[in-house]
This record gives structure tokens, C-alpha cells and sequence, in this order.
């Protein structure tokens, strides 16, 4: 049987997938998909990119191709269980979205992925693997007969029904709701209005309000323009559905139907898709030299949230695999991927959990909790802390070692940074997703310390207006490490201890 040899194999060129290609390949990884389908799936899924992603998107300058192949950004307005999350207001809000169709994702970050030299087969589907305490051995069923591959490491991004991780004997908990959501983007009839507030009005149904209405037979939410209607029904089916089944324009209209109680009026479809809630979580993220990230390690009961949390497993996962490729990476660094993004997924499980709670409640005491929430959601600070939850830009791993700097494990925010050479900034040193020593107060003692780990990592002195500490200490994935507290003594030896624990033994002997 023909054999390939890689580093890391990744199942599955979705989003996730691809985007670990993406990081595996910038930082050098020798990096093979496998995709079962022969070419890439047209059925309307995921709409946007929101969250945390787009600011990691950004850093890798990867950001502006996705502007371009999608459309405008929307406004910051966000449902939120039955209510809205309205964060337009706001002069720098925690989370903002972008409008483009998971096809399109996934055509941008495959041609990046490919500049990269990353290999992409299509029509190659994963039935076996084996693994021992070195490599895993997949065994491969291809266009042209079987073959295997052996590799380091394998990655299932192969979905919610992943046939990875269930070869690795990953358990896979939680429950399957019985709505079942059906969403439609159409042209606006003629025979429809659409009112300055967002209200529409169509023959034989009357005024329908902007946003969500109940009944008792389901849900209805509606945001209407003069040239387009998005729209959506939930109703409890108890049934699943295959992915693959495309929905009609009839069946929306069926379901607006029993919905309502009445027809409405629905132009040319632009985009339809149906989807079934599932509340699950991997168990662990990793078997071995076998890991899961995006659907195959989690699946959220509310939309808007599933692609930032996968990718952003593969902006956490790529470097650690990379330093165990490499064969740097210190004890127990690949188990911090767990760790870190289990806690993110969790955190992801707890803000849609919530949404469920919101929206599925039907009687006055429902009806009274979403008033309330709706009510709070109109204070500054509710806005903020809610949005950062469900953007996942609150997350704040836990790092090792005691008193750690209130910017240890945080994401390194953007700023202005004045070097020798010239002006950069925060987002361009994480451009080739390198860990970086920023000096911001010229500390000549912490460059000293972090030269040992020289050229594992960069080293960069510069100014910057309002530092947030006197040197940060950032990882590949653009969270802080560690941070300076300002006391000599206590820095260099907590730094040494930071660059051991995240990027192993000195390079250079002290």
C-alpha cells in the first residue's frame, strides 16, 4: 500500500480545518487535509464571521481578503435568546460581525492555505487510523484506491458527527433540542411594506412587528428592509434533519404558515438553510496524538457563535502542535490546549445555554424574564459585559504560577508601537504568529533574559502612548503570557519561569 509521510494531518476543510491549516503552515508545519467531499459543499450554512476571530484575522493580516469577499458589516445589533443584544451605540463594542457565506470563507482561507504550501485533498475520506507512543497512522480510501498516511499528529475539524473522534473513543455529551429553526433570506415582494421602524405588512396577514413574535405553535423573527426580508421560524419537531437536505422555498412557507397562522408573501430566496440546536461538548480534547477542534469538539444551542469558538481552537492549537513537531515544546504543553479551550468552549456552552432558556420559555413568567433582560440590556455595562461574553473576547485563560500580572492570559490588545526602525504595531508583530518579548519601558535586564531563547523568539523594544505594563511577554496567539510588575528582582526570574514554561529549555546557555 502507497504510504505518505506529513507532520500533521487535519480532517476536514471547513472553516476549522482550514484555518489550522493556515496557522500550521505559517509557522512552518508540513500540513495535509483530507476532505471526504470531492469538492466544496454550496448548502447555505454559516453567514458570518463574528467575535474574537475577526480580531485574530486581523493580526494575520488576513482580514481584508474576507472584507473583500464579503459584504458590508452589519450593524452591532445581535439576537440574543428572543431579545436583542443592540450594541450600536457603543464607540468600541466587544463584538462585531461580518457578513459573508461560509462558502466564501472557506475559498479565502483555502487559497491562503495554499500560498502557505499547505496540500488539500478533496474526495479523500479518513476510515481507520492507528497511533502508538510516535506517529498516527490514517488509513486513507481516495479517488484513485486506498492508501495511509503517517503523521505526528492528527486533527479532526471533520464536524458534529466526527468520525475522528470517535475513532479516538472521545465521548461527546449533551442533549439535541427539538426545535427545529429554518432561516430565510428573500427579495421583498411588492405586495409587502416595510414601515420605517422595520414593521412589514402583507395582504391577508396585516402588521407584523420587527423582531420576534410567539405563538403558541412556534416563533417567528423578522428583519425587514424595502429590498430584503430576513426571516426565521422555530418550531419543537422532535427530528432531526440531514445537513445535506437542502430547504425549499415551500417548506419556509409551510412553516411561516403553521407559525403565523396565515400566509405570507416572500420574493426570490437568497439564501435558505435549516438547522437542529445540539448542546455538546468533547469530553477531551485529546486521545493521544489524536485532538478534535471546531464542531468535532463542540456544538452551541444558538447561532453566531460556533465558527469564532472552532477557529479560534486552531489559532490556540497550531503553535503548541508546531513546538511538539519541533520537538521543543515543554511538559504538558499540548495538554493546555484542552485546558484553555475546553474553559472557552464552556464559556460558549454557558451564553447559548442562557439564549435557550430566554427563547423557549412560552408562558407569562418567559414572557416577564425576557422584558427584564431586555430592560437591562439598555445599560452601558450590561451591554458590554454580555457582548464580550458572547464574542468571546472576555476570555481570560488561566496561567500558571501565583500572582500573575492582571494581564496574564488576556488577548494583547492593538496599540501604536514607536521602535528604531519605524512605527508598527501590536497586530503586525503577530503577523507571522511568532511569541514575542515586547519591551516597552527598556528594560535591558528582561531582553537579557529572553536572548537565551533567541531565535525561538522575538525581541522588540519600542514606545507606545498609556503602556499597559513595563514588558509583555505574548504568545503566538496573541495572549499574554506574562507581564512585568515592575520590581526587578520578581521580573527576570517570573519571565525566565514564563519563557520555560510556554517555550521550553534556553537555546542559549545563560
Amino acid at each position: 500500500m502507497r504510504v505518505v509521510e506529513t507532520d500533521v494531518i487535519v480532517v476536514g476543510a471547513g472553516p476549522t480545518g482550514l484555518m489550522l491549516a493556515n496557522e500550521l503552515r505559517l509557522v512552518g508545519v508540513r500540513t495535509l487535509v483530507l476532505e471526504k467531499y470531492p469538492q466544496p459543499r454550496e448548502t447555505p450554512k454559516a453567514s458570518g464571521l463574528g467575535g474574537r476571530i475577526l480580531e485574530l484575522l486581523r493580526y494575520r493580516g488576513l482580514l481584508e481578503r474576507f472584507e473583500a469577499a464579503g459584504g458590508p458589516y452589519p450593524p452591532s445589533r445581535f439576537p440574543f435568546g428572543g431579545v436583542y443584544l443592540d450594541l450600536t451605540q457603543m464607540a468600541d463594542a466587544p463584538m462585531r460581525a461580518l457578513a459573508i457565506p461560509q462558502l466564501a470563507i472557506e475559498q479565502v482561507l483555502a487559497q491562503r492555505a495554499e500560498e502557505l504550501g499547505a496540500e488539500i485533498r478533496r474526495g479523500h475520506e479518513v476510515v481507520g487510523f492507528d497511533q502508538d507512543d510516535d506517529t498516527v497512522a490514517v488509513d486513507v480510501r481516495g479517488p484513485e484506491g486506498p492508501y495511509q498516511v503517517t503523521a505526528r499528529y492528527l486533527v479532526g475539524c471533520d464536524g458534529g458527527r466526527s468520525p475522528i473522534r470517535a475513532l479516538a473513543g472521545i465521548e461527546f455529551s449533551g442533549t439535541t433540542l427539538i426545535e427545529v429553526n429554518r432561516l430565510a433570506q428573500v427579495t421583498t415582494p411588492d405586495s409587502v411594506t416595510v414601515h420605517d421602524n422595520g414593521d412589514l405588512e402583507a395582504p391577508g396577514i396585516g402588521r407584523i412587528a420587527a423582531g420576534f413574535t410567539r405563538t403558541d405553535r412556534g416563533q417567528f423573527a423578522i428583519h425587514a428592509t424595502p429590498e430584503i426580508l430576513f426571516l426565521q421560524t422555530s418550531e419543537d419537531e422532535g427530528r432531526d434533519y440531514d445537513n445535506d437536505e437542502p430547504l425549499t422555498l415551500p417548506e419556509v412557507q409551510e412553516s411561516i404558515r403553521r407559525v403565523l397562522g396565515a400566509d405570507l408573501p416572500l420574493g426570490d430566496p437568497m439564501r435558505l438553510s435549516r438547522y437542529v440546536f445540539q448542546d455538546r461538548q468533547a469530553e477531551r480534547y485529546r486521545a493521544g496524538r489524536v485532538l478534535v477542534a471546531g464542531d468535532a469538539a463542540h456544538l452551541f444551542p444558538a447561532t453566531g457563535t460556533a465558527l469564532n469558538v472552532g477557529m479560534t481552537d486552531t489559532v490556540n492549537l497550531a503553535w503548541k502542535l508546531a513546538a511538539a513537531v519541533e520537538g521543543w515544546a515543554p511538559d504538558g504543553l499540548l495538554e493546555t490546549y484542552h485546558d484553555e479551550r475546553h474553559f472557552a468552549g464552556a464559556r460558549a456552552r454557558l451564553q447559548t445555554r442562557a439564549q435557550v432558556a430566554l427563547r423557549r420559555g412560552g408562558d407569562p413568567a418567559a414572557d416577564a424574564l425576557r422584558t427584564v433582560v431586555e430592560e437591562l440590556l439598555t445599560d452601558a455595562s450590561a451591554q458590554q459585559r454580555l457582548g464580550a461574553l458572547v464574542g468571546g473576547t472576555d476570555i481570560r485563560y488561566p496561567m500558571p504560577g501565583t500572582d500573575q500580572h492582571a494581564l496574564a492570559g488576556t488577548f494583547a490588545s492593538d496599540r501604536t508601537l514607536h521602535t528604531d526602525a519605524g512605527v508598527t504595531s501590536v497586530a503586525e508583530l503577530m503577523r507571522d504568529a511568532r511569541p514575542v518579548l515586547l519591551d516597552l519601558a527598556d528594560r535591558a535586564e528582561l531582553r537579557e533574559v529572553a536572548r537565551e531563547w533567541l531565535p525561538r523568539i522575538d525581541i522588540v523594544t519600542a514606545k507606545t502612548d498609556d503602556r499597559p505594563a513595563d514588558a509583555l511577554l505574548i504568545r503566538p496567539d496573541a495572549y499574554i503570557a506574562w507581564a512585568a510588575s515592575g520590581d526587578e528582582a520578581t521580573d527576570t526570574a517570573a519571565l525566565r519561569e514564563a519563557l520555560a514554561t510556554w517555550f521550553g529549555e534556553p537555546v542559549r546557555a545563560s
